[in-house]
C-alpha cells in the first residue's frame, strides 16, 4: 500500500473555493478502484490547515491516480488556495489499510 499525508495550509480568504474544490476532489478520488481511502481533515489547532490522509492498493493505483484529469485541475488550481507550499509524506508500505487499535476499544 502506498500511504500519503501532506499538510495543506490554506488562505483564508480563499477557504470556500478550498472547500468545494477539496469536497469534488475527494469523491472522485475515493470512486478510484486502487484508491483504499481518501479524506481531508482540518486541523484542531489551526482552521485554515487542512491534513490529506491518502492510500492506494500499489504503486501501479498511484500511476493511475495522477494520470487523472481531476487530479491535473486539482494541481492547476490549489496554488491560488495554500498559503504555502504543501509538505508532504509518502510510504510505500506491506500494509493493506488501517488495522484495529488495540489500546482502545468501545466499551
Amino acid at each position: 500500500m502506498i500511504l500519503i499525508n501532506i499538510v495543506m495550509p490554506i488562505r483564508p480568504e480563499k477557504m470556500d473555493d478550498w472547500l468545494a474544490l477539496a469536497d469534488s476532489y475527494a469523491k472522485d478520488v475515493n470512486a478510484e478502484e486502487g484508491c483504499l481511502f481518501f479524506k481531508f481533515s482540518r486541523s484542531l489547532t489551526d482552521e485554515n490547515e487542512f491534513v490529506c490522509i491518502e492510500g492506494f492498493r500499489d504503486a501501479d493505483a498511484g500511476a493511475t491516480h495522477v494520470a487523472q484529469p481531476y487530479v491535473k485541475n486539482f494541481f492547476d488550481r490549489a496554488p491560488d488556495l495554500v498559503s504555502a507550499q504543501p509538505q508532504i509524506l509518502y510510504i510505500d508500505t506491506p500494509h493493506d489499510g488501517f488495522g484495529p487499535m488495540g489500546e482502545i476499544q468501545p466499551r
